[in-house]
């Protein structure tokens, strides 16, 4: 085992920390929209809802650029991290599937205002070819190698089929793309080197339920969940 374990980045920032940093991220952006300049680290963690200790600690991985008794310049900070994540330069997106959450995720506009670009839409259905969503023409996804070189994707999103996703990234990765989003409901196998990040909607949910079911009122101490029987008596499933 190398001195870089799984935990860690390449450059040695922990990954539970590489998670955080957008957090940061989008709290200092909506603090330099509001006009603020500076901001102590107690501020900054309430903006991104971690505690203060833990955002001082993150930060200190990339550096230091806090004042004491000032705290942090907001727009010199953004920028730090905004470089430490790669997003001081546009990176080119191509979104694989366009079914509605496909679709939904060509029309976001969220995209470019944090540095990423959709420059491409493919799908396997001949019926959606030449249509326009989000001010893309969609293509056949045949033409995937042909998009990646010409278009120099960095980043593959798929929104397709479990069925199909294993395909898809096998061709990304053979074309060249290094980091994927997989929406897909299944765990994709990749080279080492490709970065993979998987959105399970609705396991999400299952673990939003799951808290969800422990607040309730019909859950016992011990863990256990009850159940009106007959008579309206309780029982312990």
């Amino acid at each position: 085992m190398t001195a870089r374990t799984q935990a860690e980045s390449p450059r040695g920032i922990p990954e539970a920390t590489v998670a955080r940093l957008p957090l940061y991220l989008r709290a200092l952006t909506l603090l330099s929209d509001e006009g603020t300049s500076t901001c102590s680290s107690e501020a900054l963690a309430v903006a991104a809802g971690v505690n203060s200790a833990m955002l001082r600690k993150d930060l200190s991985h990339l550096g230091s650029y806090g004042t004491r008794g000032v705290g942090y310049d907001v727009e010199h900070l953004r920028y730090q991290i905004a470089r430490e994540i790669g997003l001081t330069t546009d990176r080119n997106v191509v979104v694989v599937g366009l079914g509605n959450l496909g679709q939904a995720l060509a029309n976001y506009a969220g995209f470019r205002t944090r540095g990423f670009r959709v420059v491409a839409l493919l799908d396997a259905d001949e019926r959606l070819h030449g249509t326009v969503v989000g001010g893309l023409a969609v293509r056949p996804v045949h033409d995937l190698e042909t998009v990646v070189a010409d278009l120099d994707v960095a980043i593959g999103v798929l929104a397709l089929p479990a069925s199909a996703a294993q395909e898809v990234a096998d061709r990304l990765v053979a074309a060249g793309v290094t980091a994927i989003l997989n929406f897909a409901p299944t765990v994709l196998s990749v080279p080492e080197g490709v970065e993979v990040r998987k959105v399970d909607l609705s396991t999400e949910l299952q673990i939003l339920a799951f808290h969800e079911q422990r607040r309730s009122p019909s859950y016992l101490a011990d863990g256990e969940p009850v159940v009106t029987g007959v008579g309206g008596r309780e029982e312990v499933r």
